[in-house]
């Protein structure tokens, strides 16, 4: 079976072509053994792509633990660029994923995601917390160089108002007046990653509804740069949230099933 490996700014995942659905999806161990960085090919998650009879393709993801994931931004991103290398579309997309429909366009420098609207921002216990596709806490730090993101982030994932799911934990620093720095303990990889999708949005969100900061806020994190464009609404919520970046394939290979 033929793998190929991509990543967007720094988030890498195993992008499999499971129109024939040949792919054993419900074996997490193998799975996990896939996105292992030292016995595997190692990533931060596996997506499959495979069809839909109402849309261009379908979006399956699975975290680095095997496990069938919640929406993945950067994913997201990397498989439109995925199906685009294929030949399933030519600019414009439409495919489905475990949160619904999303739309994209391609250019040579970046994928536009449309992520899901977000209905509101919730305080739990004192904690800054919505659901972008997955669900996320974002704090706002002032050294975020030197923080401890693993062990932070990983007190709050496991902490009592996020159970039994858990979540993901975004640690931010604002910049200036329109650029955020975001650091992200992701759960399912139980570790920070380089960056992520669904983080980063949510953060930018929250930069505007308790910073004022416009759209689009842009985000600087480890493995690069990103920009969330987003519309806000009376109520609180927002919709036209646009997650905009690079997205790129590294290589490929064939795996043995």
């Amino acid at each position: 079976m033929d793998f190929f490996k991509y990543q967007g700014t720094g988030n890498d995942f195993i992008l499999i072509d499971d129109r024939a659905r040949t792919f054993p999806a419900a074996d997490q161990a193998f799975i996990e053994h896939l996105c292992h960085r030292r016995f595997g090919i190692g990533a931060d998650g596996l997506i499959l792509l495979q069809t839909d009879p109402e849309y261009d393709f379908r979006m399956v993801y699975f975290n680095a633990d095997g496990a069938e994931g919640s929406m993945c931004g950067n994913g997201g991103r990397c498989i439109v660029r995925f199906a685009h290398d294929l030949g399933l579309f030519d600019s414009e997309t439409r495919f489905l994923a475990v949160d619904g429909e999303h739309l994209a366009m391609v250019s040579d420098e970046s994928i536009s995601l449309k992520m899901t609207d977000v209905t509101g921002i919730e305080d739990r216990q004192g904690l800054t917390f919505l659901n972008t596709g997955s669900p996320h806490v974002v704090c706002f730090v002032d050294d975020l160089e030197s923080f401890d993101v693993v062990s932070e982030g990983r007190s709050i994932r496991y902490s009592e108002p996020f159970q039994p799911g858990g979540t993901n934990v975004n640690f931010a620093q604002v910049v200036d007046e329109n650029t955020v720095f975001v650091r992200t303990y992701e759960r399912g990889v139980e570790d920070e990653t380089y960056s992520c999708g669904t983080g980063v949005t949510a953060v930018a969100l929250v930069a505007q509804h308790e910073l004022g900061m416009p759209s689009p806020v842009f985000i600087r994190t480890l493995g690069g740069n990103l920009r969330v464009s987003f519309n806000p609404q009376p109520n609180g919520g927002f919709d036209s949230i646009y997650l905009i970046g690079p997205a790129k394939r590294v290589f490929a290979g064939t795996i043995t099933v």
